[in-house]
C-alpha cells in the first residue's frame, strides 16, 4: 500500500473495533455516525479490503481488520507517546483563557470539548464567556472568541473553521400529536417556535413565498437556549443547528429537503498568539476539535 496512514482514519477503526459499532465509536470519540462510516470506507478503500462485515449483531471485524488491529494499537500508542511529549514540551502553557461564544456554542457544543482539552492542558483554567454579543478582543474581553461573523479589526487573526448547519427539528411527541410535515407548506398548518425581534425565521418563510406573521408562533424568544428547550418541551416544531439537535435523541428532523442558511464559524484571536504559550494551545486544540464536533 502506497498510500500512508491517516491517523483519523486509524483512530476511527480501533474506536469501531472496540466497541463493536459506528454509534459506539462515534460517542466514545464524541464524533457522528456518519463521520464514522465515512472514516472506515476511506480506510477500506485505500487497503483494497473489507474489514467489518455488517450483521444484525453490530460490525463484526474481518481476519484482515484482526490482523491489522496490533499494528494501529501500536500507532495509537505512538501517538499517545507523541501528545505527552507535545504537553511536556507546553509546560510552559498554563494559567486563563477567556473564549467568548454565542448561548447554544457555549451551552452545548463547548463543554464536551473543554473536558477533552482539560485533559490535554491541565494546567490551563478556562473562562467562559455565554454571550450573544460579540466581545472586544481588543479591549481584552476576551482572548479567543467563536463567532459567526468575521471581525474586521486588522490586529485581529480570524481563521474559518467550519460551518453550522441548520434544521427543522421536532419531539417526537410533538409528532405523534400532530403529524409529521411532509413538505415545506405543511409547516403553515404546525405549531412554530420562533423569534421574539429577530426575523429570520420570518423572511425565510417569505423566500418560500409564503410569508407568515409572528403570530403563527406558539412560542417567541431571541435566547437561544430558551428556543432549544421549548423544542425539546414539544411546543412545537423549531430551527436549530444540527451539532444541538444531536444532544437530545428524542427530538427528531423534519423536512430534511429544506434549504436553510448554513452559517460560518470563525476562530478569533489577538495577535499576542504568536508570544502567549497557553493561547496558543488553545487555539490550536479548539481548531482542531470544533470542525470534527460540527460534522
Amino acid at each position: 500500500m502506497n498510500t500512508p496512514f491517516d491517523w483519523n482514519l486509524v483512530r476511527s477503526f480501533l474506536a469501531v473495533l472496540e466497541h463493536g459499532s459506528l454509534l459506539g465509536a462515534a460517542r466514545a470519540l464524541h464524533s457522528s455516525q456518519p463521520t464514522m462510516g465515512r472514516h472506515i470506507a476511506e480506510l477500506e478503500a485505500q487497503l483494497g479490503t473489507v474489514l467489518f462485515e455488517r450483521t444484525g449483531r453490530g460490525l463484526q471485524p474481518t481476519a484482515t481488520a484482526l490482523r491489522l488491529a496490533e499494528a494501529a494499537r501500536a500507532m495509537e500508542a505512538g501517538a499517545h507517546a507523541l501528545a505527552r511529549g507535545v504537553s511536556g514540551a507546553q509546560a510552559g502553557a498554563s494559567g486563563t483563557v477567556r473564549i467568548s461564544a454565542s448561548q447554544p456554542v457555549a451551552c452545548l457544543l463547548l463543554p464536551p470539548l473543554l473536558a477533552r482539552m482539560r485533559q490535554q492542558l491541565p494546567e490551563v483554567q478556562v473562562e467562559l464567556v455565554a454571550s450573544n454579543e460579540v466581545s472586544n478582543l481588543l479591549r481584552r474581553e476576551a482572548d479567543i472568541a467563536l463567532r459567526m461573523v468575521r471581525p474586521d479589526q486588522s490586529s485581529l487573526v480570524a481563521r474559518r473553521i467550519g460551518t453550522v448547519t441548520l434544521g427543522a427539528y421536532a419531539h417526537r411527541d410533538y409528532l405523534r400529536r400532530r403529524g409529521t410535515p411532509r413538505q415545506p407548506t405543511d409547516l403553515l398548518a404546525h405549531e412554530l417556535v420562533g423569534n421574539d425581534r429577530y426575523e429570520d425565521i420570518l423572511r425565510g418563510f417569505a423566500a418560500l413565498g409564503h410569508p407568515v406573521g409572528r403570530e403563527q408562533f406558539a412560542l417567541r424568544t431571541d435566547d437561544f437556549i430558551a428556543y432549544w428547550q421549548a423544542v425539546r418541551a414539544g411546543l412545537g416544531i423549531g430551527f436549530v443547528a444540527h451539532y444541538m439537535a444531536r444532544t437530545d435523541p428524542e427530538v427528531q428532523p423534519v423536512l430534511p429537503q429544506l434549504a436553510l442558511p448554513q452559517l460560518p464559524i470563525w476562530l478569533t484571536v489577538h495577535r499576542e498568539i504568536r508570544t502567549s504559550a497557553r493561547i496558543r494551545a488553545v487555539y490550536d486544540f479548539l481548531a482542531e476539535v470544533v470542525p470534527q464536533a460540527l460534522e
